[in-house]
């Protein structure tokens, strides 16, 4: 069955208060087993190095239980870069369900609505200023913060800008993408102007990868991620009868324009920590969702699932790039050579429907 032309099966249902729960089996089979196997492909990043660890090795070490060279290898050296691929890939993933399910179009994700193109221009402003109040300013500010700043303001600029009276999928997808053009154009000219140095440093951003990531940018993106995903999740609620209709909506007594904002300001400020974590890692946020889609049968992109195909994915690839390929590669590189493809297929797709 394809995902897109799913329909909602009948099942069993509880309520509790005013919320109520749906039962489905097969939805929930499936969310449990990407949640082993993106635990599973978590512990093999771990594990896998120039001092190979055994997975039971990894895990004891996990539950504290792991010998003191086993800590540091595991807990010093390669947890913070796993740990950064979990949290990013959920991130990600989530915020593409978000932005999609709020645009009711598969092709909407934060690379296409250009929020990490905006993370990424501003982020590449404070690698490449130079002298003067700009470079005094950005050297107060730092990379990741002022990627999140940016990824946060070109959110809200491609939200405003799409606003007529409500929000428009397609007309929201088309500001996106002139939005991300600007911003593209913006990076290549301060990368065009500014010292080759700051330049290597900044393509090397630029990429998304997940190197040398320490503990403090993994706690600062964790703390983040996890106040975020509990917002969603008293948010989604409101949000499920919005996929019938705004009008059918607000006769349910939902305050769909409030919802909508709220959730699209989540998925954003999630992108923009996902960037200031890891850089602009593309496509996880386009493919997870679709993939979580048509795995659990759902007529929607299903959070839950986005969000841990996107930590199986994004680890997955790392795992890739550094152990499956002639030389070492940044994670970027090996999410576009999937998402790419990906992308063309949707777009034939949508073309022959």
């Amino acid at each position: 069955m394809n995902g897109t032309d799913a329909r909602p099966s009948v099942a069993p249902g509880v309520r509790l208060g005013t919320l109520s729960f749906v039962w489905r089996p097969w939805m929930v089979s499936v969310t449990l087993l990407l949640a082993v196997a993106a635990f599973l492909v978590f512990c093999l990043s771990i594990a896998v190095g120039d001092f190979p660890v055994g997975l039971p090795r990894v895990v004891a070490t996990i539950v504290g239980r792991g010998e003191q060279v086993d800590e540091f290898v595991i807990m010093d050296l390669r947890m913070p870069r796993a740990l950064a691929g979990l949290v990013v890939g959920t991130a990600l993933g989530v915020s593409g369900a978000i932005t999609q399910s709020v645009a009711r179009n598969p092709l909407a994700s934060p690379d296409i609505l250009g929020i990490t193109g905006g993370a990424g221009a501003v982020a590449v402003f404070v690698v490449t200023a130079s002298g003067g109040t700009a470079a005094a300013v950005a050297g107060s500010v730092g990379v990741p913060a002022a990627a999140l700043a940016g990824g946060l303001g070109t959110g809200l600029l491609v939200y405003f800008l799409a606003w007529r009276r409500g929000i428009d999928g397609f007309r929201l997808i088309l500001i996106g993408i002139s939005v991300s053009a600007v911003a593209e154009a913006i990076t290549t000219w301060l990368l065009t102007t500014a010292d080759i140095r700051d330049v290597a440093r900044a393509q090397a951003w630029l990429v998304g990868s997940l190197d040398n990531r320490s503990w403090d940018e993994v706690g600062v993106a964790l703390r983040c991620t996890l106040a975020l995903l509990v917002v969603v999740a008293c948010a989604a609620f409101q949000f499920k009868p919005m996929h019938l209709g705004d009008e059918v909506a607000a006769g349910l007594g939902v305050r769909y324009s409030r919802v909508r904002a709220l959730l699209l300001l989540c998925a954003v400020l999630l992108a923009a920590v996902a960037v200031s974590a890891a850089g602009p890692v593309p496509f996880v946020a386009l493919v997870a969702p679709q993939v979580a889609m048509r795995l659990t049968r759902c007529p929607t992109p299903p959070m839950v699932a986005s969000g841990l195909v996107g930590a199986l994915l994004l680890n997955g690839a790392d795992l890739t790039a550094r152990t499956a390929l002639p030389m070492t590669l940044p994670v970027g590189v090996v999410t576009a050579a999937i998402g790419g493809p990906f992308l063309v297929y949707l777009l034939v797709r949508a073309n022959l429907r």
